[in-house]
């Protein structure tokens, strides 16, 4: 691989960037919709930034979560909470 080639290649991402997507796109799911009942195969574009979006599979991230809720942190948990997440 070349040095172009290499720079390239987009950033890999921290699971707590990721985690951090996804919560700001359920924040905006649950503002305009007040639940978070999203079909898990929903493929949206959220906004991420004011400039960009990002594509997510927020019904798929969700029952993922749900799934491995014994594995989250608290405070990863209380978000969720207070957006009314159903585990």
């Amino acid at each position: 691989m070349t040095p172009q080639e290499a720079a390239a290649q987009p950033a890999r991402r921290t699971q707590a960037h990721r985690w951090a997507t996804h919560l700001a796109a359920t924040r905006q799911f649950h503002a305009r919709e007040g639940h978070l009942r999203v079909g898990e195969g929903t493929w949206k574009r959220w906004r991420a930034t004011t400039e960009s979006f990002v594509g997510l599979r927020l019904g798929g991230w969700l029952d993922n979560t749900r799934r491995r809720a014994d594995k989250l942190t608290p405070e990863r948990r209380t978000e969720l909470d207070a957006l009314g997440m159903r585990w």
